[in-house]
């Protein structure tokens, strides 16, 4: 299933500059080990913001839920998740 995820960050101002730097490893680790694995297809900044637009290819809603709950910058976001499906004026789909 394709899910198209909005995330917008907020840390604290006075979030402890270590545990700054250690969240931000573990969000920058966690994020390409999904990446890699191909669950995290594809991210992309939004320019302007602290902010990225993401596209999640995984097996269900529980599953997307599970990532979404298990990122380190979790607690700092406000999450958008917008199923996806394919579209029938795609270009793709002519050669199927």
């Amino acid at each position: 299933m394709l899910f198209a995820v909005k995330m917008d960050v907020d840390l604290p101002v006075d979030m402890d500059p270590v545990v700054k730097a250690d969240t931000l490893a573990r969000e920058k680790a966690y994020s390409q080990k999904l990446q890699q694995g191909g669950e995290w297809a594809h991210l992309w900044r939004c320019v302007g913001q602290y902010s990225n637009l993401s596209v999640f290819d995984v097996a269900d809603n529980e599953r997307l839920h599970e990532i979404l709950w298990n990122l380190p910058l979790f607690p700092y976001m406000t999450i958008e998740v917008t199923p996806l499906a394919q579209h029938p004026s795609d270009i793709a789909l002519l050669g199927s």
